[in-house]
């Protein structure tokens, strides 16, 4: 257990706002709203969450909050709802909305802290269930650096398509399969109704299961309550053991800073590495560890993933759901295993206050199940991220090689300005055998908001070009991606990195093995062509994209905005 401060004030903060003759109005408006007078005696646990109508991502998370909030009201808490908003990467896929979707964790994650610190909570309970709201929340919770977790609203279900498991993955690929004549349109229409069968996240080990996997394995999500899928009704029995939680959690004083050190978040990558995850945990650690204050560099990454077998057979390189994992034993067994092998530390934290190992140490595997292997039985020997580096990413690129067996692919580069082109190329059945697809003006600054890139990527596998044609862009990677896909390339091409100085033809060499990013060109070349390169137009000059553009940092650095000092 952690050390803490002899007894805690459980009132830390809410007193503040809420005691003595000068906060008498305070209290009046909170009569109004149903509390009662003893209610002022007990602390004040925020319940935030992103519950919205535009997406199953979310949209199971304000019932959730109910039961939790019940849970801190049995425990001798007042629970607080909170609301913010989330977009959904998978429907603004492919268009300009989807560069709307980076910009919002920051959104996100600032609404948070700005409730929090104004309404003074003793603690949080946040909830989320798509890709930037979860590492938006570790943010917020990270800020705020009061006693609380996360806690993730669940996986959605597996669709069925003619006796076979799917997930909005396959819709995707089956974009470009159709383009390609290989699915009928009828065959499209049956897939798109069956792939999504309710509410929860999108169901492979893509970007929101990859943050729930790390987020419980970095210590600010309680062991064993991300894996339940969002319909299982044992979700609703865990979201009030949450709100106990987090009192007992409360009485322990025990605040991420208690929690976070560079070791959890290194153990939080080797989860990601070892399930086949998304690439995007780079951009959300490196973001989650400034907040943090811990030293986290993009050069920490390949040293764990290098060390860390792949351990769990998931989509989309794999063969098997989010739900497969839960019911095979969870990301529980998946942590007992790798701490068993030597690749994640078990003496980390958890909201307990017990350490990891202890919390996964009567995991429980399923017999027969295949889904979760272990450390000797590895699918693979080392994890599925990497970070190459070369002449046309000073900064890096992000690779995901779980979903390939490509170590080096060398071809003529196919310039497009913004991602659109690309697609109407792909679509269009433009790209060829070799090619080097190359997305720019889509990062963080060029976008702005560092477009995923699903669209494009999924529809070269649907048309057959998943194995022979390589794709690099200064945006992101849907976790559902899979392929010799390089993104996050930086500096990007908006500030003038190497990208912007690429020529139609330009000969560009991927090497994992060296773990290489190169343009067949001379330093000297490249200098000289940036010399006549002029910067892009903004594409946005008012609102919240043009601000997120004014402030944000390199993908190298989690694209994180920051003041103007």
């Amino acid at each position: 257990m952690v050390e803490t401060p002899v007894k805690f004030d459980v009132r830390h903060k809410s007193r503040t706002i809420l005691d003595g003759r000068d906060r008498a109005a305070a209290r009046s408006y909170l009569y109004a709203i149903g509390l009662e007078e003893d209610d002022f005696k007990k602390p004040v646990i925020g319940i935030a969450h992103s519950w919205i109508e535009t997406m199953p991502c979310n949209f199971g998370l304000r019932k959730l909050a109910q039961e939790v909030k019940k849970g801190v009201r049995e425990a001798g808490g007042v629970p607080m709802e909170v609301n913010t908003v989330a977009i959904s990467d998978g429907i603004t896929m492919g268009t300009e909305g989807m560069k709307t979707s980076l910009v919002s964790r920051e959104v996100v994650a600032d609404s948070i802290e700005l409730v929090g610190r104004g309404h003074m909570f003793d603690a949080i309970v946040i909830l989320a269930a798509c890709d930037k709201t979860l590492p938006a929340a570790a943010m917020a919770l990270i800020r705020l650096d009061i006693p609380g977790f996360i806690m993730y609203g669940g996986s959605i279900m597996p669709g069925n398509f003619r006796g076979k498991d799917v997930t909005i993955q396959d819709v995707f690929e089956g974009i470009g399969a159709n383009a390609a004549g290989k699915m009928s349109d009828a065959d499209l229409l049956e897939l798109e109704k069956s792939a999504c069968p309710g509410a929860g996240a999108c169901g492979g080990q893509f970007t929101a299961n990859t943050m729930a996997t790390a987020i419980e394995v970095l210590g600010l999500s309680p062991v064993g309550m991300a894996s339940t899928p969002a319909v299982d009704p044992r979700k609703e029995q865990l979201g009030r053991k949450a709100g106990k939680l987090v009192m007992d959690q409360l009485r322990q004083g025990l605040c991420p800073s208690n929690i976070l050190t560079k070791q959890s978040f290194l153990n939080g990558i080797a989860s990601a590495a070892a399930t086949g995850g998304s690439t995007n945990i780079v951009l959300h650690f490196m973001a989650m560890a400034m907040e943090a204050g811990i030293p986290l560099s993009i050069d920490d990454f390949n040293p764990v993933s290098d060390n860390t077998p792949i351990i769990a057979d998931l989509k989309p390189s794999g063969e098997y759901t989010a739900v497969d994992v839960f019911n095979a034993g969870g990301i529980e067994l998946i942590t007992q295993r790798l701490i068993e092998g030597g690749k994640v530390d078990g003496n980390q934290l958890t909201p307990t206050g017990k350490t990891l190992a202890q919390e996964v140490a009567h995991a429980k595997e399923t017999p027969g199940q295949k889904v979760i292997l272990t450390v000797e039985t590895a699918k693979k020997k080392t994890g599925g991220l990497m970070v190459l580096k070369g002449n046309l990413a000073p900064e890096g690129g992000v690779i995901k090689v779980s979903g390939s067996e490509r170590t080096r692919h060398q071809g003529p580069a196919r310039i497009f300005e913004r991602e659109e082109d690309a697609m109407a190329a792909v679509t269009a059945r433009q790209i060829h055998s070799g090619d080097v697809v190359v997305i720019r003006y889509e990062g963080p600054r060029g976008g702005p908001g560092m477009r995923e890139m699903l669209g494009v990527t999924a529809a070269l596998v649907g048309e057959g070009l998943g194995e022979t044609v390589a794709l690099l862009t200064d945006g992101r990677f849907s976790g559902a991606t899979r392929g010799f896909m390089v993104g996050h390339v930086a500096p990007e091409a908006a500030m003038g990195g190497p990208l912007a100085a690429l020529r139609e033809g330009d000969i560009i060499t991927i090497d994992v093995d060296e773990k290489r990013l190169d343009v067949d060109l001379s330093a000297a070349e490249i200098a000289s062509r940036l010399t006549e390169w002029t910067a892009p137009k903004p594409n946005y000059t008012t609102g919240v994209m043009a601000k997120y553009a004014a402030l944000v940092s390199s993908a190298s650095e989690g694209a994180v905005t920051r003041p103007v000092l």
